[in-house]
């Protein structure tokens, strides 16, 4: 059997042979194809279309070509592996694939020219380069893939080539292709089209399948980050991940790239020189853009450079600037001759600390009032930590001061400043943020690229409504300038701003009553497109910003209407009523009620505004206009008061964050809020029923410094607060120490000086922040009683005169006087006593004291004495001696 089929075997190979020997010189070549691809009439129909279809022998029967020169022979087969490939690919045979036969028949196209085995024409056209891949066993494979699926290959990146498959997100290639927008991808995709070989439908082009299989931003990337808060680094890692790149340790032997924040880092990490040490804005911008930037336009060394440079030009004025420099500083440095890398490291550092040495070395707590107030360093000369200006410069000259100005210039002064810093605001988040946005969506609707961050319609929600109060502003910025340079008492500012209340009616209510929908936009595209987050991060890092995010600036014209109404009523409080601008004011007022009356409140209610009503329900006594629609709870803090301006040193007080001021009220007492049975008519309270007493509401506009006291062995948690009321006009220092251990000392205050900024329309809140030790603010926490000893003692010297009263038979009723003397025994005559007195002089039966009447037979021995001494318990407070006082606090 086995020769019979043996023979036929070679019989068949005969004739086969003498069929393409015949056909030598003919114009029908012979088309095989195995058993799988003629079961398709599709296929098969194809095939007839190259030449005369046969079934495929076996590979050992497999005829010879004897001629080049004749005309070719096809193998159609199925998959592209096993003998009968490899003996076909080597006698020099077309072979194709079905899904190229059906391709080649649907497009009328003869089959290529050249000996390839061609698969499918999924990647015609495409002219490929390789960067990035080190195993050459991998590189082979991809590129046979390629070869099948009709690609081309090119070594080095030239005009021809389309399409770059890289490994990782780096090296010249990829910038190379980046540069000039050629498609980077991964070696998925040509596995991906591989998987789809036998669809003819299948285009390696397509966009769709270019989009899913594009090389991720950090592919291949291992990233350290350096400097950034803990829920950020969480955030950028979370992002890393989803973008191809893997978080490591600093010390990481394959680590790539280090991010720094360069806000938060003034010396670069000590790492291997192979890793690039990047700012935060390379991160975000590759985001953005959707691959990985150059990292030598944002390498960090240049930033320390730059800095360092700036900061040497600065320093030589910066005793010139700061009132007093010169005598709290050391010598040379002050005259910037000693610009050594070491002096250059310390102003990098005061810089970042947004503070200077000599506010450090200052020892009256006095002087440090009047000069953190006075001399505007830090609040108004202060350069970001790139040299640039901050936007808000102060429109008051450093050569003005405001002793000499009356109080109600001095008030006006203020409404200009902040006037000033919310057009500086408005300007940032036209120029910064709508503008740029806008010019991606425009050049998508010329060139027809999907390049555009948000469309037109997203645009027009976020900021459609801001533009008409913009406008507003500046026009009203130039009026106040304009009073500034030319101004009198009999200046009418109240007429300034009414003529100016008929466009705040139209600009501002579209705006305030549909922020909601603003903000939910916002928070939407945030939330839903990457390269959008990745804009406002990079927009959030700059100078400009003071590192708020967008929601930050846009709600600043929600606040900006009653800000403007409270410098006005100050204004008007410092205007004398025989001046003509008191009734202007008035009319100005009014019309600024007007205009917040035309706001939607419901619209703009905050969780924040909830709690405010909770809150306002706790204190007692607390003024009815804490509640309000512009104003939203923040945080909330419990601290020991340290000076006696408030309430009194060592009262435990509770602090109120709201976004524009703060309410300070006294915790009482757990004792006074205890319930106390009666004689059946239900209960008694002791005190009232609310936890808290108001004691101050703290506008923060009156706010004009926060003073971090540094740790010490004595002082923990310790901060002051700088004030200086509009009315009063006179500094006041309040010191505080905070109690609450879930408050983060750093965070709170940081959180209080943000919204001083918004108060005020700032951008740099960190500004209003200084550095101090304690004895240079005279705080001394070393007498301070904390102890529960402590606190029951004061308690009981508070609460004894109470009690007395209470018990005072001048005031007790008679029933319970009659009550009270069934009990007592009497000694001696009362009648010349007070009642005071003669409850001194009284001992209850109960309360006999067994070593006072040890010795003694009776009374007598009392009596004898001539002097009757009551027991302890109602025998009259005296103080102590300081000898005692000094003990329990031992104690």
């Amino acid at each position: 059997m086995d020769e019979l089929s043996k023979g036929m075997t070679q019989t068949g190979s005969a004739a086969t042979t003498d069929k393409i020997q015949e056909n030598d010189g003919s114009s029908n070549p012979v088309v095989y194809v195995n058993g799988s691809c003629l079961e398709c009439e599709r296929v098969r129909a194809a095939c007839e279309r190259l030449g005369i279809v046969e079934v495929a022998p076996e590979p050992d029967a497999l005829p010879t070509l004897l001629q080049p020169t004749a005309p070719p022979c096809y193998l159609v087969t199925s998959p592209f592996e096993g003998e009968l490939f490899d003996t076909a690919h080597r006698a020099k045979y077309r072979v194709l694939g079905p899904t190229a036969v059906l391709q080649l028949a649907e497009r009328d196209e003869p089959p290529p020219a050249n000996a390839r085995p061609l698969y499918s024409l999924a990647m015609r056209g495409a002219v490929i380069c390789f960067s990035g891949f080190r195993k050459k066993d991998e590189l082979t494979y991809l590129i046979t893939l390629i070869h099948y699926m009709g690609g081309s290959i090119r070594k080095d990146m030239s005009s021809k080539v389309t399409h770059l498959i890289a490994a990782a997100a780096t090296g010249e290639k990829y910038r190379y292709a980046s540069g000039f927008g050629l498609p980077v991808l991964a070696r998925s995709w040509v596995d991906a089209c591989w998987e789809r070989r036998d669809d003819p439908a299948c285009l390696a082009t397509d966009d769709v399948i270019i989009k899913e299989h594009k090389l991720k931003v950090f592919a291949g990337a291992r990233v350290c980050f350096v400097g950034f808060p803990e829920d950020e680094t969480q955030h950028m890692g979370e992002v890393l991940a989803s973008n191809g790149g893997a978080v490591c340790p600093l010390d990481d032997p394959d680590c790539t790239h280090v991010v720094v924040d360069e806000h938060n880092t003034v010396v670069a990490p000590e790492c291997s020189s192979r890793v690039h040490v990047v700012k935060a804005e390379w991160f975000w911008a590759s985001v953005q853009n959707e691959e990985a930037q150059d990292e030598g336009d944002f390498l960090f060394k240049d930033y320390l450079e730059e800095m360092s440079r700036r900061s040497s030009v600065g320093g030589a004025g910066a005793g010139v600037a700061t009132p007093g420099a010169a005598g709290a500083a050391g010598g040379g440095e002050e005259a910037g001759g000693a610009c050594t890398p070491a002096h250059l490291q310390r102003l990098r550092k005061r810089k970042l600390r947004g503070g200077d040495s000599a506010l450090h070395k200052r020892r009256s707590s006095v002087g440090d009032a009047v000069l953190l107030n006075l001399s505007r360093t830090l609040l108004d000369c202060t350069t970001s930590p790139d040299g640039k200006p901050i936007l808000e410069e102060s429109e008051v000259s450093d050569n003005v001061v405001r002793k000499l100005m009356s109080p109600r210039q001095q008030v006006f002064m203020e409404l200009l400043q902040t006037e000033s810093n919310y057009v500086g605001i408005l300007h940032t988040i036209v120029t910064m943020f709508k503008q740029p946005l806008e010019e991606m969506a425009e050049e998508d609707n010329s060139n027809g690229k999907n390049q555009a961050l948000l469309n037109n319609t997203e645009l027009k929600i976020i900021f459609g409504n801001l533009p008409p109060i913009y406008e507003l502003h500046q026009r009203m910025l130039e009026e106040l300038r304009y009073t500034q340079a030319h101004w009198s008492e009999e200046k009418s500012i109240g007429q300034l701003v009414l003529q100016y209340t008929p466009d705040m009616v139209k600009a501002y209510p579209p705006f305030v009553n549909f922020f909601e929908n603003t903000k939910e936009m916002l928070q939407q595209c945030d939330r839903e497109n990457p390269r959008f987050h990745a804009f406002l991060k990079i927009c959030q890092t700059k100078p400009e910003c003071g590192r708020q995010s967008l929601q930050e600036l846009l709600i600043r014209p929600v606040q900006r209407l009653p800000s403007i109404s409270l410098l006005l009523d100050d204004i008007l409080k410092h205007t004398h009523k025989s001046n003509p601008d008191h009734a202007a004011l008035t009319k100005a007022l009014a019309g600024l009620r007007e205009v917040m009356s035309h706001i939607n409140e419901d619209k703009r209610k905050t969780e924040g505004q909830l709690q405010m009503f909770d809150i306002y329900n706790e204190i007692d006594q607390c003024p009815a206009h804490l509640v309000s629609s512009h104003r939203s709870f923040v945080s909330r803090c419990e601290v020991v008061e340290l000076s006696k301006e408030l309430s009194g040193r060592g009262d435990h007080l509770v602090l109120f964050l709201f976004t524009d001021t703060m309410e300070v009220c006294k915790k009482r007492s757990k004792a006074f809020n205890s319930k106390s049975p009666t004689n059946g008519t239900g209960t008694m309270r002791i005190g009232s029923s609310k936890p808290y007493r108001h004691i101050s509401l703290m506008p923060l506009s009156t706010v004009k410094r926060v003073v971090d006291i540094r740790e010490a062995e004595d002082c923990h948690n310790v901060f002051a607060l700088m004030c200086r009321n509009n009315q009063e006009l006179k500094e006041k220092l309040y010191s505080f120490m905070i109690t609450d251990e879930t408050v983060d000392k750093s965070h709170f205050l940081r959180q209080l000086c943000r919204q001083m900024a918004n108060t005020v329309c700032k951008a740099d809140a960190d500004k209003f922040l200084a550095c101090l030790e304690s004895h240079q603010m005279d705080i001394d926490t070393s007498d301070l009683a904390l102890s529960t000893l402590s606190k029951v003692s004061k308690f009981a010297a508070r609460t004894r005169i109470k009690v007395g009263r209470a018990l005072s038979f001048n005031k007790t009723p008679s029933k319970l006087k009659r009550a009270m003397s069934s009990m007592i025994s009497p000694f001696g005559s009362t009648s010349n006593l007070t009642p005071a007195s003669q409850l001194a002089q009284m001992r209850l039966a109960s309360c006999n004291n067994i070593n006072e009447m040890g010795g003694c037979s009776g009374g007598a021995a009392g009596a004898s004495g001539g002097v009757l001494v009551a027991p302890l318990s109602v025998q009259p407070t005296r103080k102590a001696a300081p000898g005692a006082a000094h003990a329990l606090r031992r104690f």
